[in-house]
């Protein structure tokens, strides 16, 4: 019985068997060399790539203990190199300058839309208080003398009644803000929380939170620097 050839090597005049055995061998053995370079190349690049983290890591953390220094330093005793250690590990490939970025974004566009809506509450209490001035003057200009007196008491009345009006709609719109400014608070904290950046979490502690703000000032200011034109970052 004929023994066949192996498909890669069959040509118009195949070569004796001997010789395909021999091409065979040659081929896997330059394969062979083949995987063993690129396993070598795959461990020189990962060793680069771990060189290049460290380098990375220890730049981001010379870079917050530098922005440390000018916090008090009732702060700078919490921030232990542990704590800015790690902080400079969550920041190596820069997802947590974008998620910080976008979280001030969304904190200014808040803080924008609670102002207007307190401004256009003020504005709409003047608006009642000249309306009702107006019409109080009119109201005293045609008023007989005789009946001066029992108008002038119930307009201060309505007077009094629109300004305890207006004084209990600034106050549950003042508590409608601090509410959704608190809410925004603890977005935050979880948001930052989740993408592994150290000190944060849902808390109302007021110490608690004045070292989160510290923290989240030392990202957007580190992150500020790293985003300024022509510099070197490694």
């Amino acid at each position: 019985m004929a023994t066949s050839l192996p498909v890669c090597l069959i040509q118009e005049n195949p070569p004796s068997l001997e010789l395909c055995e021999t091409k065979q061998k040659s081929w896997k053995g330059t394969r062979n060399q083949s995987l063993k370079m690129e396993g070598y190349h795959a461990i020189y690049e990962s060793a680069a790539d771990t060189t290049k983290q460290q380098e990375r890591h220890y730049y981001l953390l010379s870079e917050l203990q530098n922005l440390v220094k000018a916090l008090p330093s009732s702060f700078q005793q919490r921030l232990s190199y542990t704590m800015l250690s790690d902080l400079a590990l969550a920041l190596i490939d820069g997802t947590v300058f974008e998620i910080a970025r976008g979280l001030l974004d969304i904190q200014h566009l808040t803080e924008k839309n609670l102002y207007n809506q307190r401004q256009k509450l003020h504005t709409e209490h003047r608006m009642l208080k000249q309306e009702m001035v107006r019409k109080h003057k009119e109201a005293l200009q045609s008023c007989k003398t005789h009946n001066l007196a029992v108008l002038r008491a119930a307009q201060q009345r309505e007077l009094e009644n629109l300004e305890q009006r207006v004084k209990d709609e600034q106050r549950m719109m003042d508590e409608k803000i601090v509410l959704e400014l608190d809410q925004k608070v603890v977005d935050q904290q979880n948001t930052l929380e989740k993408a592994g950046v150290p000190g944060f979490y849902i808390t109302t502690n007021s110490q608690e939170l004045t070292l989160q703000m510290n923290l989240f000032e030392l990202i957007l200011k580190l992150q500020q620097k790293e985003a300024q034109p022509g510099r070197c970052l490694p």
